[in-house]
């Protein structure tokens, strides 16, 4: 008898011990990693490569910005002195005859004054070409106050066609910049899309569209 309860005792507490076992909840198996894309690599690097061009474009075209401000600054020094002669050389000057060593002299100060004015940047080569020549308007016999105010009016319209060139690059760095920045928007939310498996939701973050200032977009039209 003792026997028999000693085993019925054995089976008893094994009987437990697996219904124990079995009870524990267990935890549920975590699904296999994904193996890694080989595009997202590829697509990160050409992100990489479209924001740094993103970068100098945007670079280019501030700069382009900076000088169409100074072209246009120019230009207004350039009318404001072109008004201040062009208001002194509205008083009647006087004709008479003048004499050869006089009329030497006028087409000297014009040549020193038109040399002097290209040096500094201020006349194109084209424009000095004309004056040394004596082609158009540019007459070495008028009066000194009269060749200035010509040569004035040359510096301001050599001015204002610096600063339309500095409006038209600037919009074109413009142009460049934003076609570099819709890129860069593209190839990084393509990149995303990889990187997260199908049926995630997906937030793209918002890349920078540059915008130009009033000023700039005036100065083009």
């Amino acid at each position: 008898m003792e026997t028999a309860a000693t085993i019925w005792m054995v089976l008893l507490i094994a009987v437990a011990a697996a219904t124990a076992l079995f009870a524990v909840p267990r935890r549920p198996a975590r699904p296999a990693a994904l193996p890694p894309d080989p595009r997202a690599a590829e697509r990160a690097a050409a992100a990489d490569r479209a924001a740094e061009v993103s970068r100098r474009r945007r670079a280019e075209w501030e700069r382009a910005q900076g000088q169409v401000d100074a072209a246009w600054a120019a230009f207004d020094a350039a009318d404001r002195d072109a008004r201040r002669v062009a208001a002194a050389a509205a008083f009647p000057i006087f004709k008479q005859r003048r004499t050869r060593t006089e009329l030497a002299d006028r087409e000297r100060n014009l040549h020193r004054m038109a040399t002097a004015a290209c040096r500094h940047r201020e006349l194109s080569i084209a424009q000095l070409n004309e004056v040394l020549a004596h082609r158009g308007s540019w007459n070495p016999r008028r009066h000194p106050v009269a060749q200035e105010a010509a040569l004035r009016a040359a510096v301001r319209e050599h001015r204002f066609a610096a600063y339309q060139a500095a409006a038209e690059q600037e919009r074109l760095a413009w142009q460049e910049s934003e076609r570099a920045a819709a890129t860069l928007r593209g190839l990084r939310a393509e990149a995303r899309t990889v990187r997260v498996p199908a049926g995630s939701d997906v937030h793209y973050e918002q890349q920078w569209t540059p915008a130009r200032p009033a000023k700039a977009r005036l100065a083009v039209h």
